[in-house]
């Protein structure tokens, strides 16, 4: 596990958020709220969505309408994700997460079963550090 833990908040500016991940070398980072408490978290997944710009699906002309194919009460997310300018705005609102006193055979199952690059891990709701793959490669190494 890496600690302490980097965080920013939900009305982090996007760039300081991106800057922060790039100068650190980290391909996600938690998003707090004033009481540091986990809200989210900002991946570089959720930074791909917004470089690769807006797709509002198939779509149909007929008589000068456009029928779109897509439900577009569903463009909002996606929407956001592209125009956001905080990390608020293009957070995965779902973070992978485990408590502090979790067993790392425990961890890595749910590593590997939420397809995920990192787990914070977290005393409470509060971050005190992520747990990557490469973390549990090298405790087995380390065992090994």
């Amino acid at each position: 596990m890496t600690a302490p833990v980097l965080s920013v908040t939900a009305d982090s500016p996007l760039q300081d958020a991106v800057q922060l991940m790039s100068e650190h070398h980290v391909s996600g980072l938690p998003v707090v709220d004033s009481s540091g408490a986990l809200v989210g978290e900002l991946t570089e997944q959720d930074l791909m969505v917004r470089e690769s710009g807006f797709d509002a699906g198939p779509y149909v002309l007929l008589l000068d309408a456009v029928i779109y194919l897509r439900n577009p009460l569903q463009w909002d997310k996606q929407v956001h994700q592209v125009l956001g300018s905080t990390v608020g705005e293009v957070m995965s609102k779902h973070p992978h997460t485990c408590p502090a006193d979790l067993p790392l055979p425990s961890a890595a199952k749910l590593l590997h079963e939420g397809s995920t690059q990192r787990l914070f891990v977290l005393d409470g709701s509060r971050p005190v550090g992520v747990l990557t793959r490469g973390d549990v490669v090298r405790a087995l190494a380390a065992a090994g």
